[in-house]
Formats: structure tokens, C-alpha cells, sequence
């Protein structure tokens, strides 16, 4: 009886873990992180139908989630969820901080919410901090492209765990995303792609035509359009705010005319 008792715990227990890697985090307690992300979207790295007015380039605010593998806040080559198309598309954030909320309250997969603000121009910075556990080690965010039809660039599910250890630093180059329910050119009308398209990566060489705003058939890939970087704090530092960091910009400018 002794035994059975103590199985049913075990079973309870593991019913209880999110499924995937990030269930075998065994690191501290919990970690914060100062999350830093840069603008690298600049006339002279993306020479093409660059945004001058109405509105000019510039990114919408961040959204994100730390939370475990049973949440994705959207994923490659799978289809938008609404509150992610309409943030893609207009940057209205409350279908997918209700969807962000019912993942929580549904299956306790969703640790925090974070936002930093937008950038007024297509080069910048803005900062935040964030909070991981070891049953939420996961990262995820979106950044809407600003003018696009449904673009942006984001995360997903990047792990903060190393086993029985939090990550120091990471940084990531990021790329445009097109949603699949919009156009293909900065200033495409908000007409609605039916049937919708799945979430999918604009390159240089796809959409394979002469119309797409990140079109350079001549480049082998998009030099990136953003980063961000993660760096842990200091249990001594906990609770202030995230500074903004000066951090040594990557040449992302394309050195041959592509137009």
C-alpha cells in the first residue's frame, strides 16, 4: 500500500511538469534577465522602398512570454493565432494577451508577460527584464515591422537553461517574418490573404518576386533586420530597471547595389 501510495505521487507530480527539454531544468530557483533589443533597420542596410513617410520605419512595442514547451506563442511554417495577426497587422496586443492569459490559467504554461517600448525609427534600442523559472525557461516575443501589411520579427521558444545552470548572455540576429494574412510590400494595403498563408520567412530570394520589399537577388541571405541580447542580472541588481546598453553594432549594410 506503501508503495502504491508512493507511485501515485511520482505520477502526480510528473503530470504536473510541462512536457519537452526544458523539463529537465534543474538551475536556481528562478533567474531575471535584462532583454535589449536593437533596431538594425537602416536606409543604407535595406536600401529598397525604405519607409521615409507616412509613417517612416520604425517598430511597434515588444511583447513576450517566459513559459514552458506547452505554449507557443506562434511557430514557423504553422499558422498565426488571431491575437498574433492582429498585432502583425495592426499592433492591437489584447486578443494575444487574452490568448497569452487562457494559456496560463488552462495549462499553467505561462510564467510572465514583459513589453518594452517601441522605437520611433528603424534604428534604436529599447529594454525590459524579464523572469524565467526552470518549469518556464522558455522565451518568446513578437515586434511588429512598422509600415508593413503583417511582418515582424521575434522569438521563439529560445531556452535560458543550461541543465543545472541559467545562461550569462545570448544574443540572436533576427530576421523579417511575414504572418500569412497580409500583402508582400511595406505599404500593401490591409487586405486579408485568403486562405491564410502559415507564418513564414522573408528572405532576399522569397517572395521569389519583384514587388517584395526585401527582395535582393544578388545577396545569398538578408543581412539581419534586428537583435537582441539577454544578459542575466546579478542577484544584487534584482528589481532594477534594465539599462539601456551600448552594445558594439554588427555591420549589417549591403556593400553592393541591390536595387
Amino acid at each position: 500500500k506503501v508503495i502504491w501510495t508512493l507511485l501515485l505521487t511520482i505520477l502526480g507530480y510528473a503530470s504536473s511538469l510541462p512536457v519537452g527539454d526544458d523539463s529537465i531544468c534543474t538551475a536556481e530557483e528562478l533567474a531575471k534577465y535584462s532583454i535589449i533589443f536593437t533596431g538594425k533597420w537602416s536606409q543604407t542596410a535595406f536600401p529598397k522602398q525604405y519607409p521615409l513617410y507616412r509613417p517612416p520605419a520604425q517598430w511597434s512595442s515588444m511583447l513576450g512570454v517566459t513559459h514552458s514547451s506547452d505554449y507557443r506563442m506562434w511557430k514557423k511554417n504553422e499558422y498565426a493565432s488571431n491575437g498574433v495577426r492582429d498585432f502583425a497587422e495592426k499592433g492591437e496586443a489584447w486578443v494575444l494577451m487574452k490568448e497569452i492569459e487562457e494559456a496560463g490559467e488552462k495549462i499553467q504554461s505561462v510564467h510572465g508577460i514583459f513589453s518594452a517600448p517601441a522605437i520611433s525609427s528603424g534604428t534604436g534600442q529599447t529594454s525590459t527584464e524579464l523572469e524565467v523559472h526552470p518549469r518556464h525557461p522558455l522565451v518568446s516575443f513578437v515586434v511588429r515591422i512598422v509600415p508593413s501589411p503583417d511582418w515582424f520579427v521575434g522569438i521563439d521558444s529560445l531556452n535560458l537553461c543550461e541543465g543545472d545552470h541559467w545562461m550569462e548572455e545570448v544574443s540572436v540576429d533576427l530576421f523579417p517574418y511575414d504572418a500569412g494574412t497580409d500583402g508582400f510590400t511595406f505599404s500593401s494595403p490591409n487586405f486579408a490573404t485568403i486562405p491564410q498563408d502559415t507564418v513564414t520567412e522573408i528572405t532576399c530570394s522569397s517572395p521569389s518576386h519583384p514587388a517584395n520589399s526585401f527582395y535582393y537577388p544578388k545577396l545569398k541571405i538578408l543581412p539581419p533586420i534586428a537583435q537582441v541580447t539577454m544578459v542575466k542580472l546579478k542577484k544584487n541588481h534584482l528589481g532594477l530597471p534594465a539599462p539601456y546598453l551600448n552594445l558594439p553594432a554588427k555591420s549589417n549594410e549591403i556593400i553592393d547595389s541591390v536595387l
